[in-house]
């Protein structure tokens, strides 16, 4: 439940958002409130339906729209128009509304979403223009700058909600089923990926997250949200206009997801009703409100970056986490196929245009064994571990992985395959807990576990234990020391359960102490049955660990085989080692 619960309540979270709905819908309903401000509050519950997308959007997924609006006056237009214009019960067009809100903002998100960052905001931006320029102009459809009015409210067994206290009381228990619809699905596996996709996307990737149809379904519920908050607003009010769908309405509508807490779907609709009421409520200041408001929005948005639920929820993150029920056991790996060699790397080749990073390598790694890439700054070891996560194409050469042809196949789908990955430079989920980290990789594609979240969080806190790292399984990881956060980043890829394991120089920024706690387990590991391929500079940690080493130098193998011949190669001593290694076993 939210943190900022007191721990002492023991309510199931889904009943404390609908009884809280009933309970402001029974308020509406027995205190007589005039109709200026039952109109107020009937704006604010509708936008809030809609400010909550993007919360889905921008707060989970991570992608910036300024076309919500649009979708809310998609959804607003459809009610109207299927109602009046082609005799819909109310019901149907509600339904048809927020289905095409969402089939637009799906259309959109296919054809726009893979640009991100300031290159999408303006595509969205134009969306808008476009769509208030389609609303204007095409007068036979949607009667131009008139509008539409007499636009009916719903009735339900013979009852209208014509009286505007029972139509508000009926938009506040759907508001909050909408929140709790939210609140739900940050905790749902899709609710992890949009998170993961937002904190690093690079990483998502490699734990089998599809990014673009992540990104392509957050767009679709957020869309479909506004256009049920835009067909509940044109029912409400009885008559909508273009103008009330314009750009300067989306600004609004994003600037309530900032000041409320756009990570939030309860700090959204606080922003939302924040905006909506607070200038209604400083009107006594007269000439003077205007600049009162804005002057609170400004220094809230600066001195509470991540809005005032964001603030209030940082204030709550020392409180102690709940007792969990189950307690890990051990961790398992399922077996791979039993073929001898699990990856075979033929003629692999790599160009950056007259650049050979990989110039014809080839590679077979062993089952059940940890084989090591070594080489001096620059060799090709990064682009050929990125060739082997899908990362990077080839140029050339071909992929197989337990006698499948992976070449071409993207980051996800190796993931799901079973190849697993950690980065020279460590790629968490910044805004998650350790725990969240890895339940992450745990859920993958393929992982052969159930999809429940009990099995998938049993399977994370089972890989932190084996990491050493059960205790800290509810801190914010960006708030763990280095070495810790490396063994994270190993956590969740153990917990994807993969058959092949690829580890960009795990030891670099490592001391000496976490340096030999790593080789105990990658000798723990490969105890499971893992295969593992390690990228090192630390050619005593090599020599501890490793069965067989591949050295590259200039993008081409120089070396291959056991440590013993390997590390007292004269071209690996001339060319990476300066002098042969004198202590090597045999």
């Amino acid at each position: 439940m939210p943190r900022m619960f007191p721990t002492v309540l023991r309510i199931p979270p889904s009943l404390l958002f609908i009884a809280a709905g009933v309970a402001a819908a029974a308020v509406v309903l027995a205190v007589p409130f005039n109709p200026y401000v039952t109109g107020i509050v009937m704006q604010a519950a509708t936008y809030t339906v809609a400010v909550v997308g993007l919360t889905v959007v921008l707060g989970y997924a991570g992608q910036i729209t300024l076309a919500q609006a649009a979708f809310f006056g998609i959804g607003a237009y459809c009610l109207a128009l299927g109602i009046l214009d082609y005799g819909l019960n109310f019901w149907v067009a509600l339904a048809f509304a927020v289905a095409a809100a969402g089939v637009a903002g799906a259309a959109l998100g296919l054809t726009s979403v893979r640009l991100g960052g300031h290159y999408l905001a303006m595509i969205t931006i134009t969306f808008q223009q476009i769509f208030t320029l389609v609303l204007t102009n095409w007068i036979e459809v949607t009667r131009g700058p008139d509008g539409v009015s007499g636009i009916p409210r719903p009735h339900v067994f013979g009852f209208t909600f014509s009286n505007n206290a029972h139509y508000l009381a009926f938009c506040l228990v759907v508001l909050s089923l909408v929140l709790l619809f939210v609140w739900r699905l940050r905790r749902t596996r899709l609710g992890r990926q949009m998170a993961a996709v937002r904190d690093n996307e690079l990483a998502a990737s490699v734990t089998g997250i599809n990014a673009h149809y992540v990104k392509v379904v957050a767009f679709t519920i957020s869309s479909a949200l506004a256009g049920l908050g835009g067909a509940l607003f044109a029912s409400g009010f009885a008559y909508i206009s273009p103008d009330q769908f314009s750009l300067a309405e989306s600004i609004v509508f994003l600037t309530m997801a900032l000041l409320g807490g756009v990570k939030s779907a309860i700090g959204t609709a606080l922003g939302a009703s924040l905006l909506i009421l607070l200038p209604e409520a400083l009107r006594f200041l007269k000439e003077i409100y205007l600049a009162i408001y804005g002057a609170a929005v400004v220094l809230i948005m600066i001195f509470m970056p991540d809005g005032i639920w964001g603030y209030l929820s940082l204030l709550q993150r020392k409180e102690a986490a709940a007792t969990r029920s189950r307690r890990p056991g051990a961790l398992h790996i399922s077996p791979a196929a039993r073929k001898d060699v699990v990856l075979e790397v033929t003629d692999l080749s790599k160009h950056f245009g007259g650049l050979k990073a990989l110039d014809r390598v080839d590679l077979a790694v062993r089952s059940n064994t940890i084989h090591a890439l070594i080489g001096p700054n620059g060799s090709g070891k990064t682009t050929f571990v990125n060739v082997l996560s899908g990362l990077y194409k080839p140029t050339s050469g071909t992929v197989m992985f337990e006698s499948d042809d992976v070449t071409a196949l993207a980051p996800h789908a190796l993931a799901s395959r079973g190849i697993a990955r950690t980065f020279q430079n460590i790629r968490l989920f910044s805004s998650m807990s350790c725990l969240e980290n890895v339940m992450t990789g745990a859920q993958r594609p393929g992982a052969d576990l159930d999809a429940d979240h009990g099995d998938i969080g049993a399977r994370a806190l089972t890989a932190l234990d084996f990491v050493g790292l059960l205790d800290r399984a509810d801190d914010i990881v960006t708030g763990l020391p280095y070495g810790h956060q490396r063994k994270i980043e190993i956590a969740r890829a153990l917990a994807a359960n993969p058959q092949l394991l690829l580890l960009d120089e795990p030891a670099a920024g490592l001391n000496s102490t976490e340096k030999q706690q790593l080789v105990e387990l990658l000798r723990r590991m490969k105890a499971l049955g893992l295969t593992i391929l390690i990228i090192e500079h630390d050619m005593s940690l090599i020599e501890q660990v490793a069965d067989n080493i591949t050295v590259l130098n200039f993008g081409q193998r120089i070396s291959d085989g056991r440590p013993a011949h390997v590390l007292r190669d004269p071209a690996v001593v001339s060319a990476y080692l300066g002098e042969p290694r004198q202590h090597v076993a045999a």
